[in-house]
């Protein structure tokens, strides 16, 4: 909602004269809290009521977190715009301990996010990861009872919301590199309403976009799902696009990374670059592993 309200704010200075109404829906995502985001449909389950909305024409446009939106777009429906990032980083939130680093052996270590879990099993085993599911007031408040001694969340939805004081501290990207499109807001659009093609536009920015094409490209061409432990960022350094990510097992016995960099107009085929160099380095042998576990 905070996401619907911003662009909503946007929009309204960019046209004052337009009466601008957010139409507030519940998804199956947001409903079923009980089970893994990966065993019950993953990222799509957070979107598919708001496109049947605006099949529908009671939405014209929805608001997206990037980072939870499928990797492949369903026909009849395009990106308008791509936001300005946040901190794309993943937030260390504790009421005892400061760093990720200060953990004792056997700490439990709340997420909902298998990349998150595959990275910390990977670098951190002696920690105990288990399932976290809920908004963001729930997590935090079982965190509060004690089921907890740490949480992982994005740091962007935190400070978006006014929470930033909760976070002890924000995670390396050589801790934990963040998904694709994190820290970023994506809207989705119907593909033939050119007239909010052109209202959104001014929403882009373009750097952010070329980051967040580049990390799409490389997730997509390696399956990127919500039951795949993989992760991708993405910045322009002195007009170069430098490009990392990783894939893994859910276990993080397994974890292969490695980086990228290229002319930032080549945003896809430097994400699809990066993954075959991965598929070269054996990851195909763990998206056969996963797809054979499922």
């Amino acid at each position: 909602m905070w996401q619907a309200e911003h662009v909503r704010g946007r929009l309204a200075e960019l046209y004052p004269q337009r009466r601008i109404e957010i139409l507030g829906m519940t998804t199956r995502g947001d409903q079923i809290l009980d089970r893994p985001l990966s065993t019950i449909g993953g990222k799509g389950l957070f979107i598919k009521e708001l496109e049947v909305a605006m099949q529908n024409g009671q939405a014209d446009l929805a608001v997206h977190s990037m980072k939870d939106l499928p990797m492949d777009m369903p026909d009849g429906f395009v990106l308008g715009a791509i936001s300005s990032r946040e901190n794309p980083c993943d937030a260390f939130v504790s009421n005892r301990f400061a760093h990720l680093d200060d953990l004792p052996a056997s700490a439990v270590v709340g997420t909902s996010s298998l990349r998150r879990a595959a990275s910390l099993r990977a670098r951190y085993p002696e920690l105990v990861i288990r399932d976290l599911r809920g908004n963001l007031d729930t997590r935090l408040r079982k965190l509060d009872a004690g089921e907890y001694d740490a949480i992982i969340l994005a740091a962007a939805g935190l400070i978006r919301l006014g929470l930033g004081g909760r976070i002890a501290s924000v995670l390396t990207l050589d801790q934990s590199l963040p998904a694709p499109g994190q820290g970023v807001l994506g809207i989705e659009i119907p593909a033939e309403r050119a007239d909010l093609t052109a209202l959104v536009a001014p929403l882009n920015d373009p750097d952010a976009a070329q980051c967040v094409r580049a990390e799409r490209a490389f997730s997509r061409a390696l399956g990127g799902s919500c039951q795949l432990p993989l992760a991708a960022h993405a910045v322009l350094d002195n007009g170069v696009l430098w490009l990392r990510g990783f894939v893994a097992t859910p276990d993080g016995r397994q974890l292969l990374a490695g980086e990228l960099r290229g002319a930032p107009e080549g945003d896809e085929s430097l994400g699809r670059g990066l993954a075959q160099m991965l598929r070269d380095q054996g990851a195909g042998a763990i998206l056969d592993q996963l797809v054979a576990g499922q």
